[in-house]
């Protein structure tokens, strides 16, 4: 059972649960229509209870609340709604932190203050069933508020989305997003070109990058050790994965485990074959 503290709007309620006296933000078709202060409810099958106790990378859940303006909760919790449709059970708590970021975006955009994401690609290609599923936002925004969001705001919205599904904050994901282009930037030097993003060779590339700095954050370790066959095998390879993991290591302010540097050569001796023989 709980007590409505304060009627959002139609379908939202801030409420306390007489079990536990903790606030609860409660949100579902109707929940708030023709509901008063103090009156008691009942949560229905169909509701979705966020705990407003939650302390997120933006702020204090309740906090939030009070800042964002309720079309943008409902807007994230139709988002999160999808997300849990395509990858099952996910972390509504992002509920916050999402609303909060596409109210910011919202007002940048009426403000004329566009900004860009250099990473959108990356992300695309890293997180493709995040970004396909943020994507879905974009119509919803604008039939709900006007506003039109470009790609490059669905990147960081798709990020959220990925913190919901792995338990790993924004900051970390974009972490992840930006080793991994600061990685094949590198391997594009030495090219001399840039990678063609829709080879399997450069997907490949990417989410060996992607669970390297995961690993790495972890401290998790590689079992099988590739570096004396690679760096004889193929030395250019192995001497930009040298330098990759070096800079990675900088960069994320820890060592590469010795052994990344074979598996990494042979990706990039892969992307680099295979936009030679293009």
């Amino acid at each position: 059972m709980y007590r409505i503290t304060k009627v959002l709007n139609h379908n939202a309620v801030l409420t306390i649960s007489t079990e536990d006296n903790q606030e609860y933000l409660i949100m579902g078709k109707g929940v708030g229509f023709g509901r008063r202060v103090n009156e008691r409810i009942e949560s229905r099958s169909m509701d979705r209870i966020y705990s407003i106790c939650e302390c997120t990378e933006r702020g204090k859940a309740g906090q939030i609340v009070k800042a964002v303006s309720p079309e943008f909760l409902e807007i994230a919790d139709g988002l999160l709604k999808k997300a849990e449709e395509t990858f099952g059970k996910i972390d509504r708590n992002v509920l916050f932190p999402l609303a909060d970021h596409i109210a910011f975006a919202a007002k940048r955009l009426q403000n004329k203050e566009q900004i860009s994401n250099p990473l959108t690609d990356d992300i695309r290609v890293l997180f493709h069933m995040e970004f396909k599923t943020a994507q879905e936002v974009v119509p919803v925004l604008k039939e709900k508020t006007g506003i039109l969001i470009d790609d490059d705001e669905v990147g960081y919205i798709a990020l959220h989305i990925h913190s919901a599904i792995e338990d790993e904050k924004v900051s970390q994901a974009m972490q992840v997003a930006r080793a991994v282009r600061n990685c094949v930037s590198m391997v594009e030097r030495e090219l001399g070109k840039p990678i063609d993003i829709q080879s399997l060779s450069y997907n490949r590339l990417m989410n060996h990058i992607r669970y390297m700095v995961a690993r790495a954050l972890s401290g998790e370790k590689l079992k099988i050790n590739m570096n004396d066959y690679m760096c004889i095998k193929f030395p250019q390879a192995f001497q930009v994965a040298r330098a990759i993991c070096e800079q990675v290591g900088k960069n994320l302010g820890c060592m590469l485990e010795d052994v990344e540097i074979g598996y990494l050569a042979m990706h990039i001796e892969r992307v680099t074959s295979a936009e030679l023989d293009a």
